[in-house]
């Protein structure tokens, strides 16, 4: 069980962050890293948050669950005003705007589970009319050769 934290504390360390959001310490630093969130070093030069960072590791956890890449999610928590705890309205509109992006993810691994039996016979993935990795033919008119398209 986690420990619990004074809810008159205002900041918090990186251990009780990681403890009360459910990730490793350096699953943080990771974060951080990457500027999702923010901390300050105190006078004893340890890692201080405030609260408004565990709603953040929870919209970052739940964000990359869905399959929101880290920069989507980093450019939307950079629309967030600093140091404020993320309101219901704000997830709302995070939601939103990476529901389009999240259903061309998923139109894309339908299509791709779909096609799929066809690929178990041949194997290789590069013939001509694969529709996986070659749709209609499109990079024969360029070069020859397996290449990768992302669409």
């Amino acid at each position: 069980m986690g420990r619990r934290l004074d809810p008159r504390k205002r900041e918090l360390s990186v251990g009780e962050v990681a403890a009360r959001c459910g990730v490793a310490v350096s699953t943080l630093h990771f974060y951080e890293s990457k500027g999702l969130i923010e901390s300050w070093r105190n006078a004893g030069n340890q890692r201080r948050y405030t609260r408004d960072v565990l709603r953040r590791v929870a919209i970052i956890k739940i964000a990359q669950r869905t399959g929101v890449p880290l920069a989507e999610i980093g450019a939307a928590l950079a629309t967030l005003p600093p140091g404020r705890t993320p309101t219901a309205d704000d997830w709302r509109r995070l939601s939103a705007d990476w529901r389009e992006s999240l259903q061309a993810r998923i139109d894309a691994l339908s299509k791709l589970r779909d096609q799929l039996d066809g690929c178990i016979g041949c194997g290789c993935l590069s013939l001509e009319s694969c529709p996986l990795r070659n749709p209609e033919d499109v990079l024969g008119a360029t070069a020859s050769g397996a290449r990768r398209l992302e669409t």
